[in-house]
């Protein structure tokens, strides 16, 4: 097939604005799947995505097209939306010449369509902008179209107005495609060039590769190899995506589709790494991606230690389809063997997890989530640290720094003192305010990053009625009064309970996490001492009041002094008992500076 007649594009808009709805529109419109076939979210085909209603990962798939008495093939990548899978819209996007930008017209332009109007810029992509969801009664299109034309300079005269549900403007969507968005470009090479933009593993063909080839074409039976990696192939199988895995005889420069090459280990695939011809070699390996870098940081450890090494198989399994998770082994005294591992945001966090304990049926103990810090020490040396635990002691430690977040908050202006507020006492810096239109506004706020992974979301879902809407990045690492808070049971530090705070909230969380504490360890035979601490300074502490067996029950009378025996003999057991009696601290209890931080 020539290049010109394919346009490779993606679906970017904010989350809930019907990406997959349209998607799912297109597979009918072009009729790959039948009426009888078709169902909601066919791309969703994760049980995570159909059950919370939102995409997780992109998924590539290839329509075939008739204009007039041109054919085309139309590469789409349905995208998610949510801020913390935006390292697979950028990953989508290298391997498209376009986007289709879609906003709700009954929610309008809200921070991820800004957030990914600007990726796909970025890229240098040609935008078709669409206006969805016209047909709810709720919708107000005119007022939608000038935000965009405000926000995103767009011309209102080329947004296309669509229904996803009825069907309405969709035609047009396509046309617009092969109009708007230019083809592949014909870079003449006859050197095989294709960059790898996903990968997932599959248990009877090894590691599927899902791959956009630039230049040359490939063949089943080609020996490939893998410029980064180093390793050498033999393709068993290439293909298509439509929606399934589709076997077909080769690959031409502009498409998009999969490689099956026996590949058994998961290391020797990278996600961005280029695949070329062994015979003919390319000179130059393709741009592949800038590295996703870790923001949220937990400990994941099996219930069961001896489900150490399973945990490990399916971490590096998730690892290959997810390619913004990172994990390294760790240690804890509390929990055994684990992986310290990190995540893009808290949903990303909850979805690895998920996945993890569904698709290899594990029991796995996640502990309180945390960002990464930088510590200036009194030797000069800058170090990161990515773990409480792994602070260097307070004496040592000349500055400690924080990740600040740009935030961008879209909300009702009449929740504009309410958000305020809340970024106030996140300790959040005012940038600046723009109105929309006359009724919504964007508020920015420099934030800590360790302020508002934990439930700022949620906080301001609740202030806005459900309307605000959020997105951030990263400005770097800005100095703050930050210190480690250490949690003592019985006078031994719990490694994996320790969390960063500003030395003004300290008190009250480290208050907040030993009450929490007192209600999750269960009572023994004498007093347990709970204490939080900064340094070797201790701040709040919590008893938990022993169990008392009434030893005098068997005494009906005689001398007082034989009770006061056996109250002795009690007392004497009770203090040797605490000496060398150990404390059991239940799997809940992990989860309290978390629970704490949620309840304040």
């Amino acid at each position: 097939m020539r290049a010109d007649s394919i346009r490779n594009f993606a679906i970017i808009a904010h989350i809930d604005h019907g990406k997959s709805t349209l998607a799912d529109r297109f597979l009918l419109k072009t009729g790959v799947v039948t009426e009888r076939e078709f169902h909601n979210q066919i791309l969703d085909d994760m049980d995570l995505e159909r059950e919370r209603g939102i995409t997780i990962k992109a998924s590539p798939v290839t329509l075939p097209y008739k204009q007039g008495a041109e054919n085309y093939t139309l590469n789409l990548i349905d995208t998610p939306g949510h801020v913390d899978f935006s390292y697979e819209v950028s990953r989508a996007l290298a391997a498209c010449e376009g986007a289709i930008l879609l906003v709700d017209a009954s929610q309008g332009v809200e921070a991820q369509t800004v957030a990914n109007a600007y990726l796909a810029t970025e890229a240098g992509l040609d935008i078709v902008p669409v206006m969805s969801k016209i047909d709810l009664p709720g919708a107000h299109p005119d007022e939608v179209a000038e935000e965009m034309h405000h926000v995103l300079d767009i011309d209102p005269s080329e947004i296309i107005r669509v229904s996803a549900k009825t069907g309405e403007g969709v035609d047009e969507v396509l046309k617009a495609v092969i109009a708007r968005i230019r083809p592949p470009a014909d870079s003449g090479e006859d050197e095989l060039r294709a960059l790898i933009f996903d990968a997932e593993y599959d248990d009877y063909r090894g590691v599927v590769v899902h791959v956009r080839v630039f230049g040359g074409k490939l063949r089943a039976g080609q020996k490939i190899r893998m410029m980064q990696a180093g390793q050498v192939f033999e393709c068993t199988e290439v293909g298509r995506f439509a929606p399934r895995m589709q076997a077909t005889d080769e690959l031409c420069a502009g498409d998009v589709g999969y490689i099956v090459a026996g590949i058994k280990r998961l290391a020797d695939v990278r996600v961005g790494d280029t695949v070329t011809a062994q015979d003919r070699q390319a000179t130059t390996p393709l741009p592949g991606y800038r590295e996703a870098k870790p923001m949220v940081f937990c400990g994941l450890y099996p219930a069961n230690n001896t489900d150490f090494e399973s945990l490990r198989k399916a971490i590096e399994k998730l690892g290959l389809n997810d390619a913004a998770f990172h994990w390294a082994p760790e240690t804890s005294g509390a929990l055994g063997f684990g992986f310290r591992c990190g995540f893009l945001g808290l949903l990303h966090m909850d979805i690895v997890q998920e996945r993890l304990e569904r698709e290899s049926s594990l029991d796995v103990i996640q502990t309180a989530p945390n960002v990464s810090y930088e510590v200036v020490l009194r030797n000069g040396q800058v170090v990161t640290v990515d773990s409480p635990a792994a602070l260097p002691e307070h004496g040592d430690i000349e500055e400690f720094r924080e990740p600040i977040v740009r935030t961008e908050l879209i909300v009702p202006a009449e929740f504009i003192g309410a958000i305020m507020k809340l970024a106030e006492e996140r300790r959040g810096k005012y940038v600046r305010t723009e109105y929309l239109s006359p009724k919504r506004v964007i508020l920015e706020y420099d934030l800590p990053l360790g302020e508002i992974v934990y439930d700022f979301y949620d906080k301001l879902k609740s202030a806005t009625r459900g309307y605000g809407t959020m997105d951030y990045s990263v400005r770097g690492y800005f100095p703050g009064d930050l210190a480690r808070l250490d949690i003592l049971v019985a006078g031994d530090r719990v490694d994996a309970l320790a969390t960063v705070v500003h030395r003004s909230n300290a008190e009250r969380r480290g208050r907040a996490v030993l009450v929490k504490l007192r209600k999750s360890i269960p009572r023994h035979l004498f007093q347990i001492a709970l204490q939080a601490a900064i340094g070797g300074h201790i701040i709040a502490r919590e008893n938990i009041a022993p169990l008392r067996k009434d030893v005098t029950a068997k005494c009906y009378g005689g001398d007082i002094t034989r009770k006061r025996k056996l109250l002795e003999k009690q007392k004497e057991g009770k203090k040797r008992m605490k000496n060398i009696g150990s404390i059991t601290v239940p799997q809940e209890a992990f989860l309290a500076v978390l629970q704490a931080g949620e309840e304040e």
